[in-house]
């Protein structure tokens, strides 16, 4: 029986973000052993296992306000205006790991709210809950509007002048049939601006990784159970390759996939780390080995 060829995709893994975040978070790690981080560092638990392992202690906004005169890393999804403010009543030093991307939306939706006539609602295309959208929503003191849906559209006044933005991971599909509807409710006598702020170094993914997942008889996508990236990507290699299977680690990766196949692609989310993506590779090898 011939092996199969097992191919990584070398576009998989880490965006530039969370590079920066988790460089950031290791440089203080290797000065003082210690480091706290609000939230995950990124959403893959493999990796902040990792990191935990070198002293970084991941911890909630509930947590910050109990902490004083401390190093608190901020990761690449970015925080609101309350916790920099949290920070400063703590005595808090910030490690700041926002995205420059995220960092200039952030400031992109302050200007309109400060801005604006007080009327405009400021609409944000994201998921509700997320980490960067709460980011964003805090640069308007909680007033943005959160859709994720064109259901959830009903939100809007339709009757009032409308701001558009989106979280930097949202799909582009996604987003164009959000400014669509909004065009086809809207009162024509308000005005509708809207700005494409998604990141097209995870919008350019999802084309690569369409043509990666059809070229191979199987697919492992490689990705932590929080990532949301992970959920859409894993989803559009499925579509082109109904013999993608989802992994966190090279644990979940089941023999029974290999029957029949001539080759396997390996890829992941902008969470996935590039050693977990190798560590499924090597298990996959030690399981050909073995039949």
């Amino acid at each position: 029986m011939k092996r199969p060829e097992i191919e990584i995709d070398d576009h998989s893994g880490f965006c530039h973000g969370v590079v920066s975040a988790i460089n950031k978070a290791e440089d203080e790690l290797g000065r003082s052993g210690h480091l706290y981080c609000l939230g995950d560092i990124v959403h893959n638990s493999d990796e902040v296992e990792r990191l935990e392992r070198k002293g970084l202690l991941t911890i909630t906004h509930e947590d910050l306000e109990g902490l004083d005169g401390c190093k608190v890393l901020l990761r690449a999804h970015g925080e609101p205006p309350s916790t920099y403010q949290t920070a400063v009543r703590r005595h808090i030093e910030i490690v700041d790991a926002t995205c420059p991307v995220v960092l200039k939306l952030q400031q992109r939706i302050k200007a309109t709210y400060v801005s604006a006539p007080e009327s405009t609602q400021i609409v944000i295309y994201g998921k509700k809950g997320h980490a960067e959208v709460n980011g964003l929503v805090g640069q308007t003191e909680g007033r943005a509007i959160v859709v994720e849906s064109l259901e959830a559209l009903d939100a809007i006044d339709f009757g009032r002048d409308i701001e558009l933005y989106s979280q930097t991971t949202m799909p582009l599909e996604g987003f164009r049939a959000i400014i669509d509807e909004i065009e086809r409710r809207r009162d024509k006598s308000c005005s509708f601006n809207y700005y494409d702020t998604i990141c097209r170094q995870v919008a350019n993914r999802v084309d690569h990784l369409r043509d990666f997942a059809a070229s191979h008889s199987a697919v492992l996508f490689v990705s932590g159970a929080k990532s949301s990236n992970g959920r859409v990507l894993y989803a559009k290699c499925r579509e082109v390759n109904p013999s993608t299977y989802l992994v966190s680690n090279a644990s979940e990766v089941n023999p029974d996939w290999l029957e029949g196949v001539d080759s396997v692609g390996i890829c992941g989310a902008t969470s996935t780390p590039r050693w977990l993506m190798e560590e499924v590779r090597d298990r996959l090898n030690q399981l050909i080995d073995q039949r």
